[in-house]
């Protein structure tokens, strides 16, 4: 599975963006699939996940309320729907995907449960 993350940009304090990230391959929609984030000098942290089927979703309790994940199966891609930013939401999003259904095991959370990862893709919050 490749994973290909795209929509980051500049945006100002209380703004939007939506991220995309686009899988290969036919198997998409048995992944259970995760957003992390890596800000400057600090470690990758867990923004949220979403089940295989859309239906379950979790999320970092900062992001609760403000971050939507989706997913559209027919078309291989992975959302997330970011809304009021905050300049510490600044980081490298990265898009990933479980294939060995650990997260649903052991924790959506841990970054070492997912085993594909896309390039990241790079979200400035300005104050």
């Amino acid at each position: 599975v490749q994973l290909q993350a795209c929509g980051g940009g500049l945006v100002q304090a209380g703004g939007s963006l939506r991220l995309s990230c686009a899988a290969s391959g036919r198997t998409f929609s048995t992944y259970d699939m995760g957003w992390f984030r890596q800000a400057p000098g600090k470690e990758r942290e867990f923004v949220g996940a979403i089940n295989w089927t859309g239906g379950t979703t979790y999320y970092k309790n900062s992001v609760k309320g403000r971050f939507t994940i989706s997913r559209d199966n027919a078309k291989n891609t992975l959302y997330l729907q970011m809304n009021s930013l905050k300049p510490e939401d600044t980081a490298v999003y990265y898009c990933t995907a479980d294939s060995r259904r650990r997260a649903r095991l052991y924790g959506y959370s841990d970054s070492g449960n997912y085993d594909y990862w896309g390039q990241g893709t790079l979200v400035t919050v300005s104050s």
